[in-house]
């Protein structure tokens, strides 16, 4: 099975699963490549498309969302428990 994620800017640093995506699974990201899933990624869900280092900014929708809360890894599942609110 291809597992697929979309990317819905090209400034974006992650990608949305329109799918549930196993640990372990390749993804493909159109105009992306593809990268392997560290953990599950849960369907609507975030998956890194880049390493991305501790207070750096994640972007989606060619917009800044939120902050990492910590390293994050190309790969990785991006969701509450690793990132922090952006303050305005």
């Amino acid at each position: 099975m291809e597992y697929k994620a979309i990317k819905t800017s090209p400034r974006d640093n992650v990608a949305i699963a329109v799918q549930p995506i196993p640990k372990g699974k390749t993804v493909t990201v159109p105009d992306s490549g593809e990268v392997v899933a560290n953990q599950e990624i849960p369907l609507g869900h975030k998956i890194a498309l880049v390493p991305i280092a501790k207070g750096a900014d994640i972007i989606r929708y060619g917009e800044v969302i939120c902050t990492a809360a910590e390293d994050i890894k190309l790969g990785d599942w991006i969701h509450v428990h690793n990132t922090t609110e952006v303050k305005s």
